[in-house]
């Protein structure tokens, strides 16, 4: 840290970010995206496909499995492309959380890298332009060492976090792909509308 100049500090704020970020995704796609996870969702589909609505609503009033909370609501409200967009929209959110800071996290890390590696190149340059004749190298090789260890840690850290964006931006498609199966087989077997509510006798 001291070596590489302020901009280190900068550049491990991004990393603790990035950090956490893998940690929650890690601990999401635990819950929704395991074996027994997509065993829930081929029971659902099967569910939908032939109309069992209390068996649906059964299987998923109780999951925060986004495939589940699809089939929840098109139960509840009706299987009409305005119920379904509405509720894959809001899962589509949960699935791509902090997607955006992740890839501004991977593009911004080298670029304050490279703001770094510009700060040392000055610094030695205003080290030999102070001096007509160079008594002590350490001054210059001081700023091209700052140089170079801040525009490593600036490629480190979107590196590391590259393969966990990819990572979950590849579970996120698969999961919006079981989505849509999820949706298919609702609208298959569930009403378009939901079924009205039964008054009371003495209405």
């Amino acid at each position: 840290m001291q070596k590489g100049g302020w901009v280190m500090w900068p550049l491990l704020s991004l990393s603790v970010f990035s950090l956490g970020i893998t940690i929650e995704r890690v601990l999401f796609w635990s819950r929704v995206s395991g074996l027994a996870a997509k065993i829930r969702v081929g029971r659902l589909v099967e569910a939908l496909r032939l109309g069992r609505r209390d068996e649906v609503v059964k299987m998923c009033e109780h999951s925060s499995q986004p495939e589940m909370m699809v089939a929840l609501r098109m139960a509840l409200d009706g299987a009409d492309d305005g119920v379904a967009m509405a509720a894959a929209e809001i899962q589509r959110h949960r699935l791509e959380r902090f997607s955006v800071l992740m890839s501004t996290i991977i593009t911004a890390s080298p670029m304050v890298g490279i703001l770094g590696t510009v700060i040392g190149i000055i610094k030695s340059f205003q080290v030999l332009g102070a001096q007509t004749q160079l008594a002590d190298p350490r001054g210059v090789s001081g700023g091209i060492g700052e140089a170079l260890i801040t525009t490593a840690s600036g490629l480190t850290v979107a590196l590391i976090s590259l393969f966990p964006y990819m990572i979950f931006k590849g579970l996120a498609d698969r999961a919006m792909g079981r989505m849509e199966s999820v949706i298919a087989a609702a609208q298959t077997g569930l009403p378009k509308r939901p079924a009205p509510m039964q008054q009371s006798a003495g209405v």
